[in-house]
């Protein structure tokens, strides 16, 4: 069962994100576990979705990844519940093709956005979109980029409308091969 079972669409309007701590971790995981299965494609086994949420979606991963300097996380909740999270990293990207691709320096990666499925259309992903974008801005990044896979036309339209634009392809493994990504890329605008 997710965090936010039985979660009403309206939770949007009375949705909050904040800064995660050290005492979320949990629920992070929780919530990747649901949700990483969704962003893949139909051909990923769930062997190979379990292998990833297994190795980088654990709770003691993400309890790392709140402890790293260079993430930085939100988690956005309703009427108390967790309805998703994003992760962005600061950081020259250590992947060549990426470097590659991405034409903004310095950058921010979105490294994960999800929200539970009884949070889509909620709005929660875009106002966990808005404040990751905002945080990134704040590092004083020139832009953002992502990896998205090439069959999660859903998830490319969302960024498509929150301003990434595509410019390159990279691999991304998961549970031991190679899937295809975008690598999609958002301008920001200097932070006041």
């Amino acid at each position: 069962m997710s965090a936010a079972a039985d979660l009403p669409r309206a939770a949007a309007s009375t949705a909050t994100v904040r800064a995660a701590s050290a005492e979320d971790a949990e629920t992070l995981a929780a919530v990747a576990a649901v949700t990483f299965g969704l962003a893949c494609p139909p051909s990923m086994t769930r062997e190979r979705v379990k292998a990833f949420v297994a190795e980088v979606l654990s709770p003691a991963r993400f309890a790392g990844y709140l402890a790293d300097p260079e993430r930085h996380l939100l988690l956005a909740e309703g009427e108390g519940k967790a309805l998703g999270y994003v992760m962005l990293v600061s950081g020259e990207p250590g992947d060549a093709d990426v470097r590659s691709a991405i034409r903004l320096r310095p950058t921010v990666e979105l490294s994960k956005i999800y929200v539970l499925p009884e949070a889509h259309g909620t709005g929660a992903a875009a106002l966990l979109m808005a404040r990751g974008l905002d945080w990134a801005a704040g590092t004083g990044a020139a832009g953002v980029w992502l990896g998205v896979n090439q069959q999660n036309e859903r998830a490319q339209r969302f960024y498509a409308k929150s301003g990434f634009e595509r410019v390159g392809t990279k691999r991304f493994l998961v549970g031991g091969v190679f899937e295809d990504d975008y690598v999609m890329e958002h301008a920001l605008a200097p932070h006041p």
